[in-house]
């Protein structure tokens, strides 16, 4: 039994924590990430809880390194590090928290839906707008309308005096 491999231990460069499982997550339907790329770290959350709280460390803090992943094209990269980039840190590192819930299981679940969602969201591509003229109608009504103003703005004034 010597042959047997032994089980390789992954663990996070940014964290140290271990990685997630091999699972993939589906953002778009040419694009899936591996949750071998995440990494999750708890932490206490704050907020609610009374003596809970204080003792369980359920805020969930997901990690994915946008600059090295090996599941996405130069492409696709550099428009989330544009598109993310308040939300990205110096290496690459996209953080996303979430303690809504008092469970980490719930909490990784929620930070891991707001990942696929905030990435959808990035790399959903932007239909330029179509410049269209005004019609004819429209452009008749606006000069009426600049009219009564005008008229308007003209019985406000103080009427002259003939002398």
């Amino acid at each position: 039994m010597e042959n047997a491999a032994a089980p390789v231990e992954r663990t996070c460069e940014h964290t140290g924590q271990p990685k997630m499982s091999n699972a993939s997550l589906y953002i778009t339907p040419s694009l899936s990430i591996p949750m071998s790329e995440l990494s999750v770290q708890f932490a206490r959350s704050g907020g609610k809880g009374g003596q809970h709280v204080n003792k369980v460390e359920t805020k969930a803090e997901l990690y994915f390194n946008i600059a090295a992943s090996p599941s996405l094209n130069d492409q696709t990269r550099t428009r989330l590090l544009k598109k993310l980039a308040s939300r990205v840190d110096s290496e690459g590192v996209l953080k996303i928290t979430a303690q809504e819930h008092r469970s980490q299981y719930r909490n990784r679940e929620e930070a891991t839906k707001k990942l696929v969602q905030m990435l959808q969201t990035a790399l959903k591509t932007e239909t330029p707008r179509r410049a269209t003229k005004p019609t004819k109608n429209s452009k008749e009504k606006r000069i009426e309308e600049k009219k009564q103003h005008s008229t308007r703005k003209l019985a406000r004034r103080k009427p002259m005096s003939e002398e």
